[in-house]
């Protein structure tokens, strides 16, 4: 088995500082040290190509910028890279997603990976016009999913469903690959869903022992659908090549936060309805102190970021093994980040891959690395 990692297209701004914000709260100022340009984010973008990363997420919401839109221009300046376009079911009908997917992939090659996000605050929602409560979010996700399903089967769909309504719904041109389906959700109802419809369940980087716990609940009821899911697993990552080294950014990071900044985003993430950032904000309780919450596992992230909030932090070989541990829970598929985004992915694409490569976990998607000579690797 060969592991897959992804990487992370930072469409709310870059910096060497963490950029905050999401999950209802604005990106933070550091965001405008390196607008999400198309030229920069392609830059990233194929830097991560060459390293071997698979895909690259893209956010979604008000901090940032629309992911479809974004993608579909720097897809024109890669070759092989997918795009994990996060998009939230409740913004567009089923059989328009249906028909943007399809298009997608002719025009990109069949590069399209959908990050579905039924939303988990309610007053960001309704910003966009979406006055549904959590629980029917997600049960309309349930059914713009059915909808969708059945389009890139080519059936003809009607449905008259409790919040979606189609009548006589085809595509006239199905999409090849059929794009795959990522999902997550720490609800009892978010469950059902990617139960029951989606192709890989992600996590966010809680220690292993609640990852195993959300990997066995989820596989149990998945079978209970007759199906089986992949895993993944959403990290940020900080590897030098010590583990004094990789520490020491953290900690520099870890002071660039303004004690304002960090109270603001904590009383903004609090009203929080989505249970899986109310598990992000147990970690560290909105302390600086004892923010390494597993051997190399450090939550110091969370305490300005909503969403993902937590990071592997150390020397190559310690990252390596950590990402080795996940994989023995079932973890097949990592997405990853780290600020500055370009220069992050250097370090781990050519300080951990290599490690990963040689342990036969893990193989470049284009059987060997070919350096690019339009862009220069990054040197400590």
């Amino acid at each position: 088995m060969s592991l897959t990692f992804h990487w992370f297209l930072p469409t709310n701004g870059d910096s060497r500082h963490v950029v905050g914000g999401g999950h209802g709260t604005p990106a933070t100022a550091s965001g405008r040290d390196r607008p999400p340009t198309v030229a920069y984010l392609s830059q990233i973008a194929r830097a991560a190509e060459d390293l071997g990363f698979v895909g690259a997420l893209t956010p979604t919401g008000a901090w940032c910028e629309d992911a479809w839109l974004t993608t579909a221009m720097v897809s024109q300046n890669t070759e092989r890279l997918k795009f994990l376009v996060a998009f939230r079911p409740g913004f567009v009908s089923p059989t328009l997603a249906a028909q943007m997917a399809s298009t997608f992939q002719r025009q990109t090659g069949g590069r399209l990976l959908l990050n579905v996000v039924t939303g988990g605050e309610s007053h960001e929602q309704r910003a966009y016009g979406d006055f549904l409560d959590k629980d029917d979010r997600y049960r309309r996700t349930g059914e713009f999913l059915e909808v969708v399903r059945q389009l890139w089967d080519g059936k003809t769909v009607d449905l008259a469903g409790e919040h979606l309504r189609v009548e006589e719904a085809k595509l006239a041109r199905l999409p090849d690959p059929v794009p795959e389906v990522y999902f997550g959700g720490s609800s009892p109802i978010a469950g059902e869903i990617a139960a029951k419809y989606v192709d890989v369940y992600l996590t966010w980087g809680e220690p292993p022992a609640q990852v195993a716990e959300k990997i066995a609940w989820i596989r149990g009821l998945a079978a209970k659908q007759g199906r089986t899911l992949r895993f993944g697993i959403r990290l940020h990552v900080i590897t030098r090549d010590t583990s004094a080294e990789a520490w020491a950014e953290a900690n520099r990071l870890l002071e660039g936060f303004d004690s304002e900044t960090v109270k603001s985003v904590q009383a903004g993430l609090a009203r929080s309805e989505s249970e899986g950032q109310q598990r992000m904000l147990a970690l560290h309780g909105g302390s600086r102190d004892g923010l390494e919450i597993h051997p190399n596992l450090w939550a110091g992230i969370g305490l300005v970021r909503g969403g993902a909030g937590t990071a592997l932090v150390g020397s190559h070989e310690e990252v390596a093994e950590r990402i080795k541990e996940y994989a023995a829970l079932g973890i097949e598929e990592f997405v990853l980040s780290g600020y500055p985004h370009l220069e992050e992915a250097y370090w781990f694409g050519e300080g951990v891959l290599p490690r990963l490569a040689t342990d036969g976990v893990w193989q470049h998607p284009v059987g060997e690395q070919k350096a690019s000579a339009a862009q220069v690797p990054f040197a400590s």
